[in-house]
């Protein structure tokens, strides 16, 4: 062991012996203020001191206290009532929308019916006699339609230009396109 560790070991073995055996019983005396003499010459604008201070030329000024709401106001510097004291909360999230008025709070009408998706499926084409001939397919049926064939009475075939088939949906007279591949 080192004498550095000894010198340590001692003194601590001293201080756990002033903090079991040490004085333990609390100072009841006051203690007074202290005359001091400044070290430098007091400066040309003092604050106002007390009428018993003015009496003595060296004495140091104590100023009266003044209640906190007259100093900082009855809100207060950190009030949790009101948002404007220092410790007021700061929020970064933009404001909420404004609330709806009655008319927007109607619900929105409906949107108008649309045609069905077209139940076909594309299984081929060909051109005779400078007609094109489209073959559709639907569950077990097949059709070979052309321009202005109808499909049950609720398809008509409008235009057959590759790589585009234009068919109208009757009941709702709706236009609608089936992909059926370019010109090979």
């Amino acid at each position: 062991m080192k004498p550095r560790h000894i010198l340590m070991g001692v003194a601590l073995a001293a201080a756990a012996v002033l903090v079991l055996f040490g004085d333990k019983s609390p100072n009841a005396g006051v203690a007074e203020a202290v005359d001091r003499k400044p070290a430098r010459a007091q400066p040309a604008t003092a604050p106002a001191a007390a009428p018993a201070a003015a009496a003595r030329p060296g004495a140091a000024a104590i100023l009266r206290l003044l209640p906190r709401e007259e100093l900082i106001g009855d809100a207060g510097e950190g009030s949790f009532k009101s948002r404007d004291g220092v410790f007021g909360g700061q929020s970064w999230n933009p404001p909420p929308p404004p609330p709806p008025s009655a008319a927007e709070l109607k619900p929105a009408p409906p949107p108008p019916p649309t045609a069905p998706p077209l139940p076909f499926q594309f299984l081929g084409k060909a051109a005779a006699d400078g007609k094109w001939e489209v073959y559709l397919g639907r569950g077990e049926q097949t059709f070979v339609v052309q321009k202005g064939s109808q499909i049950d009475g609720m398809y008509r075939v409008d235009a057959i230009a590759p790589p585009t088939l234009t068919m109208t949906y009757l009941p709702m007279n709706q236009v609608q396109q089936l992909n059926i591949g370019v010109i090979e």
